[in-house]
């Protein structure tokens, strides 16, 4: 911290309770009044240096022994006022960042300037901001600070503006890297950050911003920007480490923060601004914050109430890499009584994401034979080169797009067990994946399983329509043994659950030798998923609550399957399974292959062929 001394004279004001008064042979002849206290001074000494004290004396009516002057809204009160007093005296006066603003103001407004005398206070202290204050880091932003109490005056000065630049120009001077002010002390915080020589790690000014007040922040956040020099994930540092420091637990805190009436309090709306304001100050290039980041930010949008524009741009920002999000990051509480937690913000953010996809990658065509493939030129060999490079970013937003299907199921898990959740929410968010999304549906299926359970008065209508996004085909075996003794689940999911399972297991142990077609399609996408590693429903259960854990003792049985369907039958002998119109054409001898499989559920499978056992008797 850099400090200039004015004066030579040892400092002979005396106080008492309201009267001030500076020790001298000769008596004093003016008294001056600040903010309730009076000054017994001398004429001479003030009026030589300070022109409108001249103006106000000359105003004034002399009394007989002292001139009363008034000096109402004094800048910086009684310690300015004495700063500049004793500079008139010639009284040893200390300058710092931390009071050049108010004596800067002071002097202003007694008009202490070059008219009146050479070497006034003014250009004094002029010379001391821009020589020394504006060229040290801390002192710049010290300075900056102590603007707050005299807006108006260091707006009017130039003086915000000039430290907002200064601050702005040793940034952009070098962005990882200064050195800083020898004289300040970080006091402790984040020590680790600075290197022996004084020079900081990269992102060194962000912690020493933080500490400015969202209106000078914003400015000088603006000013960083528009220099075009610092990266953007350095910007995005800096928002988030702001956010720590000002909005820390802001969903615990909301309930004690509102009135009686439930409104907002004036904390809250000072912390709503400030939200806005870091919105506003994002930088543009994605990844410049993490989604996490952001997500914390939209629950607390949603929590202060921001202004939807605030809450639309986040959302938007979100879709664009949800990719990176969590589980835990997407439980945001609705602040309504309807719902635990905000599913609609959600389904805006994934329809944000499906807008900037792409269809999954396709294969490029093969050049058949080997002499063709010989033949082929450099041209054509760059023209794969470019197609296979214009592929990676719909490459990359396939994998996005499976990341989220997974996130969107895990998700599904959790919001399922609130019963308040409407069937509407849960379906519109499952399907807003698409098919090729979802390599299994082992996570779907846990999350239809805990709704089911979650919502017990679910009637038969409501039940199917739940159960018609889950693709059977897609379900590994532990899943496919669980579902064949779920009593929650409609008749014709357990049906088509038993019969792909059913032709898998044929097909895997070799009991067909082949199988119609039309069988073939629909067990196609099952051939490459079974070399993949399935979520496992059994793992950690010591985190599932009890309801939730699956009981598959005994299902490997097939007499439970059995049992199960019969139990099912029996409540509805209608049954309304409704499979690919080409099974139905299937060759009938493969079809009694497939019926042949031990173990069969024959009641199921003879209603299931029973059109084909009468087109094979008409033959």
């Amino acid at each position: 911290m850099k400090f200039m001394k004015l004066g030579s004279r040892p400092d002979t004001f005396y106080n008492s309770e309201s009267v001030r008064s500076v020790s001298s042979e000769v008596s004093s002849d003016l008294v001056v009044q600040v903010n309730g206290t009076r000054y017994l001074l001398h004429k001479f000494p003030l009026l030589s240096k300070c022109l409108r004290l001249q103006r106000l004396c000359s105003e004034s009516p002399e009394s007989s022994q002292h001139q009363i002057i008034q000096l109402p809204d004094f800048p910086g009160g009684t310690e300015s006022f004495e700063l500049c007093a004793k500079f008139c005296y010639g009284i040893t006066i200390t300058l710092s960042a931390y009071n050049i603003v108010s004596a800067r103001c002071a002097a202003e407004y007694l008009q202490m300037t070059e008219d009146v005398e050479k070497g006034n206070l003014l250009y004094k202290l002029d010379v001391f901001l821009n020589s020394c204050i504006l060229n040290g880091w801390k002192d710049s932003i010290v300075t900056l600070q102590t603007t707050k109490p005299f807006h108006l005056w260091s707006e009017d000065l130039g003086i915000t503006s000039r430290c907002i630049e200064a601050i702005a120009s040793k940034v952009l001077s070098n962005p990882l890297k200064v050195s800083l002010s020898h004289s300040y002390s970080r006091r402790g915080r984040d020590k680790d950050d600075i290197s022996c020589n004084g020079n900081t790690s990269k992102g060194w000014w962000a912690e020493d911003l933080s500490e400015l007040g969202i209106d000078l922040y914003w400015r000088t956040m603006i000013a960083l920007k528009a220099g075009g020099k610092v990266p953007a994930n350095l910007v995005g540092d800096a928002l988030r480490i702001y956010a720590s420091k000002w909005l820390p637990n802001i969903s615990r805190n909301l309930e004690k923060e509102r009135d009686s009436n439930g409104e907002p309090t004036p904390s809250n709306s000072k912390s709503r601004l400030l939200l806005e304001s870091i919105i506003s100050l994002l930088p543009m290039e994605r990844n410049a914050v993490s989604c996490s980041f952001l997500l914390k930010l939209l629950k607390a949008a949603n929590i202060l109430r921001a202004s939807s524009s605030s809450r639309t741009e986040l959302a938007r920002r979100i879709g664009l890499q949800l990719d990176e999000a969590t589980i835990s990051d997407l439980m945001i509480p609705s602040l309504s009584n309807d719902m635990m937690y905000d599913v609609e913000v959600v389904l805006n953010i994934l329809e944000q994401f499906m807008l900037q996809g792409q269809s999954p990658p396709t294969s490029p065509p093969r050049v058949k034979g080997r002499f063709e493939r010989h033949r082929r030129s450099r041209s054509a060999n760059n023209g794969d080169f470019e197609l296979q490079e214009s592929r990676r970013s719909s490459s990359a937003s396939h994998s996005s797009k499976i990341k989220v299907a997974k996130l969107v199921d895990g998700y599904l898990q959790e919001i399922a067990r609130d019963a308040s959740l409407p069937l509407s929410k849960f379906t519109a968010l499952a399907e807003a994946i698409p098919d090729f999304a979802r390599l299994d549906h082992d996570g779907l299926y846990k999350a239809i399983d805990i709704y089911l359970k979650s919502h017990p008065n679910l009637n038969k209508t409501e039940r199917k329509r739940l159960c018609r996004i889950l693709d059977c085909k897609k379900l590994s075996m532990e899943v496919c043994m669980h579902a064949a003794q779920n009593e929650l689940l409609p008749l014709r999911v357990v049906v088509q659950v038993l019969f792909f399972e059913q032709a898998r297991a044929a097909m895997a142990g070799g009991q067909l030798t082949d199988l119609p077609s039309n069988i073939k399609a629909l067990l196609a996408a099952q051939d490459d998923a079974s070399s993949r590693p399935h979520v496992s429903l059994s793992t950690n259960r010591s985190m599932v609550q009890p309801e939730d854990q699956w009981s598959i003792s005994g299902l490997k049985s097939p007499k439970s399957n059995l049992s199960t369907l019969r139990m099912k039958l029996a409540e509805d002998d209608n049954l309304g399974v409704n499979f690919h119109d080409g099974i139905s054409k299937a060759n009938s001898s493969k079809v009694k292959q497939l019926c042949s499989i031990p173990n069969r559920p024959k009641r199921m499978f003879s209603k299931l062929w029973s059109t084909n056992r009468s087109t094979s008797e008409k033959r």
